[in-house]
């Protein structure tokens, strides 16, 4: 999350008379993350959380990711729901941006996950594959492998200023993701952006799962190994294989991965560290002036990229094949 856009109170109360969420009572940016502008609103009816959807998130997807909050807490993910403004509509516009407001949930996310987070993470993210397999919209990745050199492309001439030879490391890395990422595997419904940040704890309780805006359909091990990235290294960049264990033995007791995509796990991790390392080298040399926002650091997904080109097989992540299993 973050403010690119701001937004003045009593444009914000004109805009909330289209809805039935009561009086704006306060409001405030939230300026973790990178990609929308989001703010915390407090009304006399309670607490929501605003969106203005901007930079790579289009209007045509915003159906897909609504709709898929509603069906995934039909079917037992605890995820925010849309709120409908008086026409029924789950969209509108504020400040010339789309715009959408959710319920708010309560909960804390984990500066330092544990353990205990990581199973709750992996048993989250089985369930969400399994109640998206009969959600009827859907939404390519845009950020799978095709996407992934026409992002460099946008980075390449400035990457070595951010580190020298970075440019030549993201280069072979490409050549060798695109002519052996998989395409036989088991797809669905994923997050694709299941980090720390986006799922909410009560203690080591697991209470929600955040920020649909790169939700899309791509192999289900493919956000597998994301969460590999986002929840099992430690803050030096040490992977934690305690960690990758508790989660893949999590996700495994809901939804057992096949034999094939644990063997293409380590490669899918690769393919995941290579699409944060560029999103954020983008981010990292384009901030655009005034933004309230932190970029993140992209040279830690080189270190995560690092650790994945050493891996075998799964066994590196803390598991024996068929680990999964219930």
């Amino acid at each position: 999350m973050a403010v690119y856009t701001d937004v003045a109170a009593d444009e914000l109360a004109d805009f909330l008379k289209q809805y039935d969420l009561g009086e704006l009572l306060s409001y405030k940016g939230i300026a973790e993350g990178v990609e929308n502008s989001n703010f915390l609103l407090h009304t006399s009816k309670g607490s929501f959380i605003l969106t203005l959807y901007e930079k790579r998130v289009a209007k045509n997807d915003l159906p897909f990711f609504l709709a898929l909050m509603t069906h995934l807490a039909e079917h037992g993910v605890s995820c925010p729901q849309p709120a409908r403004n008086r026409k029924g509509e789950v969209t509108s516009r504020l400040a010339g941006r789309p715009a959408a407001i959710i319920n708010f949930l309560e909960g804390v996310w984990p500066r330092r996950p544990n353990v205990a987070h990581c199973s709750g993470v992996g048993e989250a993210l089985a369930k969400m594959h399994v109640a998206g397999r009969d959600f009827p919209l859907v939404r390519n990745n845009p950020l799978s492998v095709a996407g992934w050199r026409p992002l460099f492309d946008l980075a390449a001439a400035r990457a070595d200023s951010v580190q020298p030879g970075l440019h030549d490391f993201i280069a072979r890395e490409l050549d060798h993701l695109e002519a052996a990422w998989p395409t036989n595997l088991p797809e669905g419904v994923i997050h694709a952006d299941l980090f720390n940040d986006n799922v909410f704890f009560l203690g080591d309780k697991l209470s929600g799962i955040i920020d649909f805006t790169f939700a899309c359909n791509d192999m289900l091990a493919y956000d597998v190994a994301i969460c590999l990235n986002a929840w099992c290294f430690e803050p030096d960049h040490s992977f934690n294989v305690t960690k990758a264990r508790a989660f893949l033995n999590a996700y495994g007791r809901v939804r057992k991965l096949s034999e094939t995509e644990e063997a293409a796990l380590p490669l899918l991790a690769r393919g995941a560290a290579i699409r944060f390392l560029l999103t954020r080298l983008v981010d990292w040399l384009n901030v655009p002036p005034g933004a309230l926002v932190r970029p993140k650091d992209p040279l830690e997904y080189f270190r995560k990229l690092r650790f994945h080109q050493s891996v075998a097989a799964i066994n590196d992540y803390g598991i024996t094949p068929a680990g999964c299993a219930a």
